[in-house]
C-alpha cells in the first residue's frame, strides 16, 4: 500500500494532475466511494485534503464512515471541470489516523471544524488514474490520454476468471490512447 507522498514521488506529474482535478474548485472536491456490509456500492460526496503528507479525509458519522470503519476499501472520483471531460481517480485503502498531534495539525490547516464529530482517514493508493480528453475531439472525435499508475506492492486483486493474470506489470505506469466512446 503505497501513501499519496510514496505515489506523488513515483510519478510527479500524474499525482500533480490529479490533485489539479481534485482542487480545481479551491478546497478538495470529489466523489467517495464506499463498501456497504452487504458488498453494495455507496457513492458520497468529500472533501479530500492532499497534503506533503498524504491524502486524507475528513469524515462525519455517517453511513460511509462506517463502511471506511468497517472495511476500508475505497474509491475516489473527480468532480468533472466545466471547461472538459478530463478525470482523475484513485483507489486503495482508507485508514483512520490516530497521531493526535497529526489530527491537530491537519484539523487545523484544513479549517476542520472542531465541534463537527468528524474522523480523519488516510487513503492509501493502490491505483491512479487521470484522464485527458483534447478540446477539439468534443463530439466523439477526440482520443483521450489516459495514464495509470499501479502500485507495484498492492496485493493482486480477487480472483477473477482463469484467463486474468493475476499478477500486476512490472512498469508501475503507464500511458494508454483509447477512442472516445
Amino acid at each position: 500500500m503505497a501513501s499519496w507522498s510514496d505515489f506523488a514521488a513515483d510519478e510527479p506529474r500524474l499525482a500533480d494532475g490529479i490533485r489539479v482535478l481534485l482542487q480545481q474548485y479551491g478546497p478538495g472536491f470529489g466523489y467517495l466511494a464506499t463498501v456497504r456490509a452487504d458488498g453494495g456500492p455507496r457513492v458520497h460526496p468529500v472533501s479530500p485534503v492532499i497534503t506533503d503528507e498524504g491524502l486524507f479525509c475528513f469524515v462525519i458519522d455517517s453511513p460511509k464512515r462506517r463502511d471506511l470503519e468497517r472495511d476500508g476499501r475505497y474509491a475516489l472520483h473527480s468532480f468533472p471541470p466545466e471547461e472538459s471531460d478530463d478525470e482523475a481517480y484513485v483507489a486503495g485503502r482508507a485508514w483512520p489516523v490516530t497521531d493526535p498531534a497529526q489530527v491537530a495539525r491537519l484539523a487545523q490547516n484544513s479549517r476542520a471544524a472542531p465541534q463537527v464529530d468528524w474522523r480523519l482517514f488516510e487513503f492509501t493508493v493502490d491505483v491512479a488514474m487521470l484522464t485527458r480528453r483534447d478540446q477539439h475531439g468534443m463530439g466523439g472525435q477526440g482520443r483521450p490520454a489516459v495514464q495509470v499508475w499501479l502500485d507495484p506492492h498492492a496485493p493482486p486483486t480477487a480472483a477473477g476468471p482463469s484467463s486474468v493474470p493475476q499478477t500486476r506489470p512490472a512498469r508501475r505506469s503507464r500511458e494508454v490512447q483509447r477512442s472516445a466512446a
